[in-house]
Parts: structure tokens; C-alpha cells; sequence
């Protein structure tokens, strides 16, 4: 009789991180299934390994050599049409509309927690696990929390908001407990060989880093004015998507005191500029809201959030809405940017979080006090 706790599918790109997320799950008994995903892959001679993007014959091959080490069977699954539509496509539309997406969060809502898991359970898996910075925690009631890792200069819960119960139910992290000197450390210490591999640093379908040519090679650029925060014409640019909310340098208008993008204007095809000053808001509006429990909150919650990846948290009340919800900050905050996450956090655990349709102004009014509800 078989004393394995289950057959799980391990997303392996090849890196440490998911490496030894394996490697971890083997020794705890799991029968390991590794899957590499093909999502996009660039194969050019002319560019550093560093900067070629995700799903390279090296990385494969690294992931291959893993799973041989700890006793794995390992596949490769084609999923660039996939990706391309939930991620890529979604990337341009976003951009279009003036928006600032987060490509990431695209990739494991649509690919790595939708696409990989039906493919798993289609494999008799029990689970999927990856090698995200991040834990998932079952209470006594059956249901899942997401909490950040223990290290906090690698956490990646972030990206993780839009995981369902149902998603959770079936997923590992076997890596959230770790710091990432300790995981290179087990690598080496098992011989996986890729224990010094560095970090992936670009969007791996940019691997040159430089998204504004990307827009140029897949978008003809749509020229329009830029205005001050008065409305008046000041210059003109060469497409709205090749600016983003807070950016300051490139915006080619010579001015006593700097400028800063203030908000994006597509459908006119404005830019508008000003002040920094300009750029705090007291408030935003997420749309796309996710809830880890699976139910929004009876009312208004204390909480901090996010509203970039490596932003700091800030004190917030958050209240649910029709459309997702409204985030009212304890102090406001720079470059409120449409289309980038807000992620709402009680201590360690994540409670949720949405894409920001915009920066919310004073005027809009705030939530119903004191009658905050527990988080």
C-alpha cells in the first residue's frame, strides 16, 4: 500500500526557486511530475543568456537535469498560443487603453494556476506547486490562506491575489518558508546544479527590457497632444502607450520645474503633465477584486496595500463595492497608476486585491465609520 501523500505537477522554469520546490516535495514523499511550460521563447545568439527571456533550450534542459536527479518524470508543454492571448495580447490591449499592466499577474491567473492545473488534473494530479515566494495555509474550516513568505525581501504574493479557494485547495508552495541563500543552498547541497543560477530579471517575453520598443515592433504608434493639468497644449507625442502615470524622464517638453506624467488620456490621445504634487491621490478604485475567503467583507476593513510590486504597504480602509472597491490611504499616495495591482494585506495574510481603474480625489467621499468589519 502506497504511503505517498499524492501526485503533484511542479511548474519548473529551470531556476533555483522551482528546482528546489521539487526537490522538496520529492523528499517529503510526493510523487513529482515536472512540467516545464513553453510560453515564449526567443532564441538569438546576439543576446546574453541573462536577457533571451523564459523557456530556453538551456532552461528546459536545467529542469530536465533536475528532475533526473530526484527520481521525476519531467515534460515539456507547449503553451506560447495560450500565453500569447492571455498574456501577450493582454498586455498590448492594456497598454492601448492607456493602462500600466502587470504581465505577471496575467501569467499565473490565466497560464500557471488555470491552464497548468487543468492540465494536471487531466495527469490525475492531486496538486500543482510552484516556486513562488509565498504560503498557503489551511485552517481548521477547510479553507486556504495566503500568506506572505518568510522572507520578505523575496515575497511574490502580490502577483498572487487572484488565486480562488478552489485553486488553493490544490496548491503548493513549497518554497515561502525559505530564504532564497538557503534554497541555493539545498540545491548544492543535493547536486542540482543550478544552486548559482541567477535571477530571471526582465519580462520574458521583453527580453531586452525596453517595453516601449515591443509597443513600436506589435502597435503603430497613434500621435496626440500633451497638456498641463489646465488643459492647455504644450507639445505633442507619439503615442499614448509609451508613457505611464509618474514617469518623468522622456517626456520631451523643457520646463522651469519638472514635469511628471499625471494621468493618460486615450481615447483623446492626450498626455497630461504636470507637477509632482499633482500626482498624490487620497484614494483609488480597483476593479477585478478578488477575495482569498472567496466573499468580500461585510463593510469597510483596516488593512495595508500595495499598489506596485515593489511598493511599500500603506495603512488603508478598504470598502467593497459594486464594481470591486474603493481604497481610502491613511496618507495619499504617488502615482495611483491604472491597470497596476492594489493588494490588500491583514499582518502576513493577503486578503485580496484588483487591477486600479484610477486614483479616487477627496471629493468622492469617503467610507462609513467607525463600523469597520474584522479582516
Amino acid at each position: 500500500m502506497s504511503t505517498s501523500p499524492g501526485r503533484v505537477v511542479v511548474a519548473m522554469s529551470g531556476g533555483v526557486d522551482s528546482s528546489v520546490a521539487a526537490l522538496l516535495l520529492a523528499r517529503q514523499g510526493y510523487e513529482v511530475i515536472g512540467v516545464t511550460l513553453r510560453l515564449y521563447a526567443e532564441e538569438r545568439s546576439d543576446v546574453a543568456p541573462l536577457s533571451r527571456g523564459c523557456c530556453t533550450l538551456e532552461d528546459i534542459d536545467d529542469a530536465r537535469r533536475v528532475c533526473a536527479a530526484i527520481g521525476a518524470r519531467h515534460y515539456v508543454i507547449n503553451a506560447e498560443r495560450e500565453f500569447r492571448s492571455a498574456v501577450i495580447d493582454h498586455f498590448l490591449a492594456e497598454y492601448e487603453r492607456g493602462r500600466t499592466p502587470h504581465p505577471c499577474i496575467a501569467c499565473n491567473d490565466m497560464i500557471k494556476f488555470s491552464f497548468l492545473l487543468d492540465r494536471a488534473l487531466a495527469m490525475d494530479a492531486d496538486a500543482i506547486a510552484t516556486g513562488h515566494y509565498a504560503r498557503a495555509q489551511r485552517d481548521a474550516n477547510g479553507s486556504v490562506r495566503l500568506l506572505k513568505a518568510v522572507d520578505p525581501t523575496k515575497d511574490q504574493s502580490y502577483v498572487l491575489f487572484g488565486l480562488r479557494q478552489d485553486q488553493l485547495q490544490r496548491l503548493l508552495l513549497p518554497v515561502g518558508d525559505y530564504a532564497k541563500s538557503e534554497l541555493r543552498d539545498l540545491a548544492r547541497e543535493a547536486g542540482l546544479g543550478v544552486a548559482d543560477k541567477p535571477d530571471s530579471q526582465d519580462i520574458c517575453f521583453i527580453p531586452a527590457g525596453d517595453y516601449r520598443q515591443f509597443l513600436t515592433l506589435h502597435r503603430e504608434a497613434t500621435p496626440g497632444e500633451i497638456v498641463n493639468v489646465d488643459g492647455e497644449v504644450i507639445g505633442a507625442h507619439q503615442g499614448v502607450d509609451r508613457y505611464t502615470v509618474g514617469q518623468r524622464r522622456g517626456i520631451g517638453i523643457a520646463s522651469d520645474a519638472p514635469l511628471y506624467v499625471v494621468r493618460l488620456e486615450p481615447e483623446a490621445r492626450r498626455v497630461v503633465v504636470g507637477p509632482e504634487s499633482a500626482l498624490y491621490a487620497p484614494g483609488l478604485a480597483a476593479e477585478g477584486v478578488n477575495w482569498v475567503k472567496g466573499t468580500p467583507p461585510d463593510g469597510p476593513v483596516e488593512a495595508t496595500v500595495k499598489i506596485r510590486y515593489k511598493a511599500a504597504e500603506s495603512p488603508a480602509i478598504v470598502e467593497p463595492t459594486e464594481r470591486g472597491a474603493n481604497v481610502w490611504f491613511s496618507a495619499p499616495q504617488r502615482a495611483v497608476t491604472p491597470g497596476q495591482a492594489a493588494v490588500f494585506y491583514a499582518g502576513d495574510e493577503l486578503l485580496g486585491g484588483g487591477f486600479i481603474a484610477g486614483p479616487l480625489s477627496s471629493d468622492a467621499g469617503t467610507p462609513t465609520q467607525p463600523t469597520l468589519t474584522p479582516a
